[in-house]
């Protein structure tokens, strides 16, 4: 898949609006119960980032990043403020916020996600897009300091030597999440003052894997 490992701008992105969706069919039966299923296994978030612009210089700014990504189509990294870490927005990433596997003694590789809600309703999310210099690791509940190696462009934290069997890996970390432009039109409306602006800039997440 096409993708550039750049972030759409930080301070535009922090006025942006929208959140996962998830797709669920819902029949309503002639005695008024529902019938439900869901479509997706995982959510799918959107947003719109018109909100965040403040001035012309904005505009340019995002004007200047669509043009780059060709439209639709190379994805991009974008900052959700409302979710970016692996614990929550107001405190300090944490060795020990997300368990990421088990050891068994073999296995090197563990793929970075974050558990939303508690068992045994809990939803995994996969992480692909972790924030350079962020990712923190522990073993039984010790950071370690050394011993690994995290791919930023994939989420996958790889050990030297495999960890014993059952132990709990954990891991913090600050994250982007992959998306591209959902239109490949930029509708600019200027006014007599020539500030211009956007009805809508719409965003959607991308399944990587």
């Amino acid at each position: 898949m096409t993708f550039h490992e750049e972030r759409f701008p930080d301070d535009i992105s922090r006025g942006a609006r929208g959140g996962p969706e998830r797709r669920t069919q819902v029949v309503e039966l002639a005695s008024g119960h529902e019938e439900r299923n869901a479509s997706w296994a995982a959510s799918r978030r959107r947003y719109d980032v018109s909100y965040g612009i403040r001035r012309a210089d904005d505009l340019a700014r995002v004007v200047a990043f669509f043009e780059a990504r060709l439209g639709r189509l190379y994805g991009f990294r974008f900052k959700d403020w409302a979710d970016y870490k692996s614990g929550l927005p107001s405190r300090t990433i944490s060795e020990l916020d997300q368990q990421i596997g088990i050891g068994d003694g073999t296995t090197t590789t563990f793929q970075l996600t974050k558990t939303y809600g508690a068992a045994p309703h809990g939803q995994v999310r996969r992480i692909d897009k972790p924030v350079a210099g962020t990712t923190r690791i522990a073993l039984a509940g010790t950071e370690q300091v050394s011993g690994w190696s995290v791919d930023t462009t994939t989420g996958a934290v790889t050990f030297e030597t495999a960890p014993e069997p059952d132990v709990v890996i954990t891991a913090g970390f600050a994250f982007d999440v992959p998306v591209r432009f959902d239109s490949d039109l930029m509708d600019i409306t200027l006014d007599i003052e020539r500030l211009g602006s956007i009805t809508s800039i719409p965003l959607l997440e991308l399944r990587l894997r």
